[in-house]
Formats: C-alpha cells, structure tokens, sequence
C-alpha cells in the first residue's frame, strides 16, 4: 500500500509538516508526563482508525519504556486496572474530545477528573496535543499513509 499522497515531497506540505513537528516537539518538553502523551495519542489514533499514527506512537511508546502490557490495554482502558488515575482521566478526555460530534461537548464529570489530576500548564499541552493527535490522525487518514514503516525518532530532523 502506499500513500495517496507524500506531504514530504511537497514544498508547502514539507513546511506544513516542519510546523506540525514543532509543536510536537514544543508539547513533547512540557511538564505533561511523556507516558501520558504517548497514551493520549495512541488512544485517539485508534479511536480515529489512523494506522500510521498507531504504528508510531505505539513504537515511540515502547521506546521510551512502555510496557506491552499497558499499549495492549489502552483500547480497553476503563476495564484495565495498569493507568493511574490521571492516566484514566487523561483518557477519558481524550476519548471525550475525539469524539465530539457523537455527544457536542466534553462532559463537566470528564472535565473536573482532568482538572482534578493536571495543573493549568499540563492541561493546556494536554488540550493542545488532543487537537494535534486528532488533526494528524485526520490527514494522514485522508491520504492512507500505510503503517509499519515508521522508525522512532524518524520525525527528529524534520524541525
């Protein structure tokens, strides 16, 4: 399979894809914790059925010392006894937030679980990173970007 499109061999893809990756990188060196964002973004590109974003986040999770146990459980996270509570709620906004337009609104219940558990800092890469994971899970969706070829770290000389 391959891509129907290759932002990369585009001029303005490529710049596209360099701000993409710094915001990335800007949320990677927030305070929010890295297992966390590795969690919310593996749950919004399964939920988004984003097979490359998968692929890598589940890679970039298990690099960075993820267990398997946990990356296995995260599509059945509210059966799983592995996540903190602030990994639960974390999720739980996630799930929320990605899926928006079933319901309209993040519910006040999700909201104070995350409010409870993240200070004003991690809410707003957690909030922030939701939107991007969301918004790359979306493009390379509509260009079927195949999964299984991503290398962790591929992304690193990009910015």
């Amino acid at each position: 399979m391959s891509a129907r499109f290759d932002m990369m061999n585009n001029d303005l893809g490529k710049s596209l894809a360099k701000r993409f990756a710094g915001l990335s990188m800007l949320l990677h060196n927030t305070s929010l914790p890295k297992a966390t964002q590795e969690l919310v973004s593996l749950r919004a590109s399964q939920i988004n059925g984003c097979g490359f974003c998968t692929d890598m986040h589940t890679k970039d999770a298990t690099a960075a010392g993820e267990t398997a146990e946990r990356l296995h459980l995260v599509a059945v996270w509210r059966e799983a006894t592995v996540f903190t509570p602030a990994e639960r709620a974390a999720l739980a906004l996630t799930e929320e937030a990605t899926r928006i337009a079933d319901r309209g609104v993040v519910s006040d219940e999700t909201w104070a679980q995350a409010r409870e558990h993240y200070d004003d800092d991690q809410l707003a890469a957690l909030i922030c990173l939701i939107g991007l994971i969301n918004a790359a899970n979306r493009m390379n969706v509509i260009v079927r970007t195949p999964a299984g070829l991503y290398q962790p770290g591929q992304f690193a000389n990009v910015v």
